[in-house]
């Protein structure tokens, strides 16, 4: 048995299917069917059910497969282990971060960290949080940013920061008229949120009064921020932003950003990874380098209070 091997039959996996699994892999099919016949040969099993299109793993195949994500992970492990203890600061960082971040986080660090350690390659992906630790799981990623906590077994948590909610409101909206809003104000108007399966709509929602949400006359849920702050500026109607969200805006769009009155609600931001992680020394290069393009005053869980799901 061959890390070769193993690697073959995860590609397998992956794209259910041994042509475009070969051409993943940079090899012909000949050889990576090959290989993986010889492995089955060798173990006495069999790991693929061919009838199939697509190709699927047998019963037993499947627990070899979770088992040969471990290994390979294990073992590139080591390269990046020594390197780092050679004092090479170098490897592959596969990134998931959800939308409501990418946005706004990513122009923050990504060139100082990239000219800092430029033998470091960066793969980043916008994935929703479920896809996020599905992959994290499978070792498809290495790690996410995400807002937590999500209590989710053998996934680390590492909070990076905390950034505020705000209401963002149309041109001439009555609510303009306060310096700060109460959550009972939004209920009365229009109320524009995210589609189902981003979990900041499961925030926003979390703060809201719902059965007021559910009985507006006109209902739109868009799949970006920016497109909710799209409506908002044409039509008549409040969304919410993270803090991040609100830097760029200009100043005009600014002088409609309304704080929350009392405790304001706030969300934590952390990268997740697994236990079994082992790029630690560039988790915490990457840490160090998100969290100093960040206002002091945000890395600090005191920026708010932590929105809780019902």
């Amino acid at each position: 048995m061959t890390i070769q091997q193993l690697e073959y039959v995860l590609a397998v996996d992956k794209h259910r299917h041994f042509g475009h699994a070969a051409e993943a892999c940079f090899v012909t099919q000949p050889t990576l069917s090959a290989q993986i016949h010889k492995l089955e040969r060798e173990l006495d099993v069999v790991i693929f059910d061919r009838s199939k299109m697509p190709v699927i793993p047998t019963e037993i195949g499947q627990q070899l497969i979770d088992q040969a994500r471990k290994v390979v992970s294990e073992s590139k492990g080591i390269y990046e282990m020594i390197s780092q203890l050679k004092g090479n600061i170098s490897g592959v960082i596969k990134l998931g971060i959800i939308p409501t971040l990418a946005p706004y986080l990513l122009h923050l660090f990504i060139r100082d960290f990239l000219e800092k350690y430029p033998n470091v390659q960066l793969q980043v992906e916008e994935l929703i949080t479920e896809e996020i630790i599905r992959r994290i799981r499978n070792d498809e990623l290495d790690m996410g940013i995400v807002v937590t906590p999500l209590q989710e077994q053998g996934i680390v948590e590492k909070p990076m920061f905390y950034e505020r909610f705000y209401a963002y409101l149309s041109q001439g909206h009555r609510l303009l008229a306060k310096d700060s809003i109460d959550v009972k104000d939004l209920m009365a108007d229009d109320f524009w949120v995210l589609q189902q399966g981003h979990c900041f709509r499961d925030q926003v929602l979390s703060i809201c009064d719902q059965s007021k949400f559910q009985r507006m006359n006109f209902h739109y849920e868009s799949g970006s921020l920016e497109g909710l702050k799209n409506m908002v500026n044409r039509y008549q109607g409040v969304t919410l932003l993270p803090e991040l969200a609100t830097f760029d805006l200009s100043e005009e769009e600014k002088s409609r950003v309304r704080p929350f009155a009392g405790e304001e609600p706030t969300r934590e931001v952390s990268i997740v990874l697994t236990r079994s992680f082992l790029k630690k020394r560039l988790v915490e290069l990457l840490y160090n380098e998100i969290t100093g393009c960040i206002p002091e005053e945000m890395t600090s869980k005191a920026h708010g209070k932590i929105v809780k799901f019902k």
